[in-house]
């Protein structure tokens, strides 16, 4: 919802640690399984009651997320880089609540497997729009410099970030925390079923 927004205030600064990192020879496919690696990290963390912790991680993660993007736009974009991304995001992303449930399975288990569903909800329309999107030659106006159409919603990135903050600042709240977020990821997934009704209604 408000990624365009946040991309928009960071970009120059992603762009001049990119160009460092260019300088160094680092590619972009290294900086998401750096970013992948520390973010399954800061999962560890959260599992062993170490939530701080987690949260630093997560944070350097997200900041690799963004560099990998901005190396690879400097040097040469690549079909491999973008499905390496998304994968390894969705993979991040599932980790988190996993990790909540591990640190404490009687209070936070049930949340975060409803959580864990809705993120599947909203994945796969996610994924399931951008195959067809390709399909018919369509192109994302909002977000053009992506490696594959991308569909917003109200649980963007950049909203599910700040929830992950939250919970690790307030661990005690995950299951509030996580049950609000999965309605919202249910109303970004009614959304998203609506917008492929519509544009694929019609046979190209």
């Amino acid at each position: 919802m408000f990624d365009r927004r946040a991309q928009a205030l960071i970009a120059p600064g992603l762009s001049a640690l990119a160009r460092g990192l260019v300088r160094c020879g680092v590619r972009a496919d290294q900086v998401s399984w750096a970013g992948f690696a520390v973010g399954l990290a800061g999962a560890a963390c959260i599992a062993l009651q170490l939530p701080l912790a987690g949260l630093a991680l997560i944070l350097a993660s997200r900041l690799a997320d963004g560099l990998d993007g901005a190396v690879a736009r400097l040097t040469k974009p690549t079909d491999r880089g973008a499905f390496l991304d998304i994968t390894l995001d969705f993979l991040f992303y599932a980790s988190i609540p996993l990790a909540f449930a591990l640190a404490d399975p009687p209070a936070n288990a049930l949340a975060a497997a409803v959580l864990l569903a809705a993120f599947i909800g909203t994945g796969s329309s996610f994924l399931a729009f951008a195959v067809l999107a390709e399909r018919r030659g369509l192109k994302s106006l909002a977000y053009p410099g992506k490696g594959l159409y991308y569909l917003g919603g109200l649980t963007e990135a950049g909203e599910t970030l700040a929830c992950f903050m939250l919970m690790c600042l307030w661990p005690a709240a995950f299951a509030p925390l996580a049950l609000g977020f999965a309605a919202l990821c249910g109303l970004t997934l009614v959304a998203r079923l609506r917008a492929g009704w519509l544009a694929f209604g019609v046979q190209a």
